[in-house]
């Protein structure tokens, strides 16, 4: 007999049983001992990343305040603090980056169960091979800083060739490092792999901040040439001069234009490095890593890859007579008028497309992707930080212009280029962010064959014949996909807006990245603002800039394929 509780006011109330039996809410049920466990092993275990991201973070933070502090303060007082004494510190910390390097490489992603998850956004191919091409141009870079050195070794202490030679090994070591093991979602040793990584990124940060801030290099050049006209025309003068002509101008040529290289290899290891700092301990769901992306192929895309074709060949045509005349004494007045009017031409034909692009996204009905991302997150902060490099530039130029002269031609293309150039930055940015958070056309179909299975296949079909029905389903899908991304013209659009958009930002990111540097040798905002300020600027927002080309490039590749 089923025992009844009476409430105070005399009314019965069923039991735990009754009240399940006749379908009420009943109580409560208690978690057993086993869930209760898991669930504060869970809790521990997210509390401890939580703390170790912090740690390493704020070791991340108190190195570069450090280097930082120094670097500022050979800025200001460069008796106190030398440029040596910058370099030893950055030493002492590339050579303690390269032995986490060493221990990474040849004992955590050996041990077992080190490496269970490969993040398939990390490190796409675009950025493996601009590491490369980055990290080899840096490591000649510091080759002609030797043979600079070298041949002014009558004047140079012969341990500055130390700082070089320990600059090529901890890059070479770390471009191998990164290259292989940028997907890594490492699974032991966290605390030590999340410390190890913030420390390589601070020292990456900091090499990038002495690069943007340092010009010693290029004053002592510009005195190495001003002294010998001062020789050529009967003046004695005691700076240090270079034994060989011939050659130390071969390792000044090569120096000054492998330099923006340097600063690039930085700024895309701090990237990879995060990621890969983001991904420790992560723990990928089989959806995320199954389907894989489409390769890339200009299927139906005609007049997006003619345009940006032309665009590509204006712009070289363009990059080879400045880079003549560079090479004189002089650039030639006309030369300046060239170069500005091709970005006056090309810059609001981007505009319009990325505008278009835009308003063509907000008619597409794909879903957005809202699956935990961090590459793509950094992709958004970075697409956003990089465009502040040559938008800072930009105004900076626009205020010097408007502040002394706005009649002549020049300075009005000038005027009008640094404009356009912020316009085009913020409209491209909505334009690629819009599209990566679009849900692939790819990975739509998968998902949902995913999930019906899940649902709505009854048991005896789920065991006897899923993998002839999985084959079916991706077959059907697959020819979807192929008959659809065809017939409709929004992708198509979207297709021709992303090739043409890719083109002209590789021409865009040439022309700079290989020494075209028409806003520091026109001479006007230089005179307005002064050569150290103006160096500064100059060398924090263009390193930037080509950074941001590059990687608009590997947006719109995401976008292109998305579509």
């Amino acid at each position: 007999m089923t025992a009844q509780v009476s409430d105070p006011q005399g009314i019965p109330e069923t039991t735990a049983k009754e009240d399940k039996e006749l379908g009420g809410p009943g109580p409560r049920r208690d978690k057993s001992w086993l869930e209760r466990h898991f669930s504060l092993l869970l809790r521990r275990d997210r509390q401890a990343q939580k703390t170790s991201q912090l740690f390493s973070g704020l070791l991340a933070l108190n190195v570069v305040f450090l280097g930082g502090a120094f670097i500022c303060s050979m800025i200001s007082n460069n008796v106190a603090i030398t440029l040596g004494d910058v370099w030893i510190l950055l030493a002492v910390l590339k050579v303690l980056a390269l032995l986490w390097l060493l221990y990474y490489m040849v004992g955590t992603v050996y041990l077992p169960h080190a490496i269970l998850y490969q993040d398939p956004h990390a490190g796409p191919v675009w950025v493996q091979g601009s590491l490369v091409l980055f990290g080899s141009c840096t490591v000649l870079l510091n080759v002609f800083r030797i043979g600079y050195i070298i041949s002014h070794i009558h004047c140079k202490s012969e341990v500055e060739i130390v700082f070089p030679i320990i600059e090529i090994l901890f890059i070479s070591l770390q471009t191998y490092a990164l290259w292989s093991h940028s997907k890594d979602c490492v699974q032991v040793q966290m605390n030590l792999t999340r410390c190890g990584l913030m420390l390589t990124m601070a020292t990456n940060l900091l090499l990038w901040i002495l690069a943007v801030t340092n010009d010693s290099m290029h004053r002592e050049i510009e005195a190495e040439m001003d002294a010998l006209v001062e020789k050529f025309t009967g003046n004695e003068t005691n700076t240090c001069l270079c034994l060989n002509a011939t050659i130390c101008e071969v390792f000044q040529k090569g120096y000054l234009m492998l330099y923006p290289f340097s600063t690039e290899y930085n700024l895309i290891c701090c990237a990879i490095l995060y990621v890969m700092w983001k991904n420790v301990g992560r723990k990928l769901s089989p959806h995320i890593a199954g389907p894989g992306r489409p390769n890339f192929h200009l299927h139906g895309a005609i007049f997006g890859p003619l345009l940006g074709f032309l665009a590509l060949v204006a712009g070289v045509s363009v990059f080879v007579l400045f880079q003549i005349q560079a090479s004189g004494p002089s650039i030639g007045y006309q030369y300046f008028t060239l170069y500005y009017t091709f970005y006056v031409i090309v810059l609001p034909v981007m505009t319009l497309a990325c505008l278009m692009g835009t308003v063509i996204h907000g008619l597409e009905e794909r879903e957005m992707d809202t699956v935990k991302n961090p590459t793509r997150s950094l992709d958004v902060v970075l697409l956003m930080g990089a465009a502040l490099g040559q938008i800072g530039i930009s105004y900076f130029s626009i205020v010097a212009i408007v502040a002394t002269n706005v009649q002549e031609l020049l300075n009005r293309l000038i005027l009008a280029y640094s404009i356009l150039i912020i316009i085009q930055h913020i409209t491209q940015n909505l334009f690629i962010i819009e599209g990566l958070h679009r849900q692939p056309l790819w990975e739509t179909p998968i998902q949902r064959q995913n999930d019906g299975l899940g649902e709505e296949c009854p048991p005896g079909l789920r065991r006897g014949s899923m993998l002839e029905l999985g084959q079916g389903l991706q077959r059907v899908s697959l020819a979807y996909i192929h008959n659809y991304s065809h017939l409709n013209w929004k992708r198509r659009v979207l297709k021709e807006i992303s090739i043409f958009l890719i083109l002209c930002n590789i021409t865009m990111w040439m022309m700079p990245a290989f020494g075209t540097h028409p806003e520091f040798e026109n001479g006007l905002e230089k005179e307005f603002y002064g050569y150290r300020t103006w160096f500064t600027i100059v060398n924090f927002g263009l390193p930037l800039g080509v950074f941001y080309r590059m990687h608009s490039v590997g947006g719109l590749v995401e976008v292109y394929l998305g579509a």
